[in-house]
């Protein structure tokens, strides 16, 4: 049994995203690097818990969290689950191991009057690359989409008639994200100087300055470098703008099934855990309603 069939039963078969693919590939050749290294005669064939267990614990000796480690986990229960289905294993090793307990630490995010200052210290004329930088952050403010939404957006994705931005998101979802008068402007402001300086090879709608389509490590890089501007918060990516157009949706009265759909997330208890971060609005009933405030 190789990873090689089972990506390709993926791919072929299931339909899964090249991400997602991409994500289990990673996390098995991860394990088979680490029993290789034990024993280079050893198969999956040969795998057995305990030696799951040692992976486990080598990554938590590493430092990896508990989200990557059941994450990686769960990789290998799908890839000995297909192996079973096919006839190539006799048993899964990784059905009965148990991972670490996963914490769910509360989201990083901007408030209100640090976005505005973020949005004011992003230069926005002075050069293609400083509009696309502006552009970006405020797109990712805006709608709260993915990194991988974002840079997957093409021309078409837009569509200013009915102010809504299309977006394929996990599992290759498409939802529906509307938009207001600010992310108009810059998107139209972003296109008029795209097409006037870049040459693109494709329909992407955000290129870099050699028109290709920009690549998740430069938009991360880009935010990273915008968010050191305003926050000293360890923390700096393009999520960190997702949970805070989350937290700021939610703190202006926006109810919780709208913001699960807007997000993208498939259950409400993912989106639950943005109403630990709206004190801040509770505080300010209190403070209007409350008789001795």
């Amino acid at each position: 049994m190789t990873t090689e069939q089972f990506l390709n039963y993926l791919q072929y078969e299931l339909n899964r995203s090249e991400l997602t693919i991409a994500s289990y590939g990673d996390d098995l050749r991860a394990f088979e690097a680490f029993f290789k290294n034990k024993d280079t005669q050893l198969s999956w064939e040969a795998v057995d818990a305990d030696l799951i267990r040692n992976w486990m614990e080598s990554m938590m000796d590493k430092g990896c969290s508990a989200t990557t480690i059941q994450r990686r986990l769960s990789a290998l229960r799908s890839f000995y689950r297909f192996g079973l289905t096919r006839g190539y294993v006799e048993k899964n090793p990784a059905r009965g191991v148990v991972g670490p307990k996963r914490s769910r630490p509360l989201p990083q995010f901007l408030r209100e009057g640090e976005m505005d200052r973020l949005l004011d210290e992003v230069p926005v004329g002075e050069s293609y690359r400083d509009l696309l930088a502006y552009t970006i952050v405020l797109t990712f403010y805006s709608t709260g989409m993915r990194l991988a939404e974002l840079v997957g957006l093409n021309d078409d994705s837009i569509d200013f008639g009915a102010r809504v931005i299309k977006v394929l998101g996990k599992g290759s979802k498409q939802r529906l994200i509307p938009f207001a008068d600010e992310l108009e402007a810059a998107l139209k402001a972003y296109i008029a100087r795209r097409d006037a300086e870049v040459a693109r090879c494709d329909k992407a709608f955000f290129v870099d300055q050699r028109g290709e389509r920009v690549k998740r490590g430069a938009v991360q890089n880009s935010v990273r470098a915008s968010l050191a501007k305003v926050t000293s918060m360890k923390k700096r990516s393009p999520h960190v703008l997702r949970h805070s157009f989350a937290t700021a949706m939610l703190n202006n009265d926006a109810g919780l099934e709208s913001v699960k759909k807007l997000l993208g997330h498939e259950s409400l208890s993912t989106t639950e855990i943005y109403t630990h971060t709206t004190f801040e609005q509770l505080r300010k009933i209190y403070d209007k309603a409350h008789p001795r405030a």
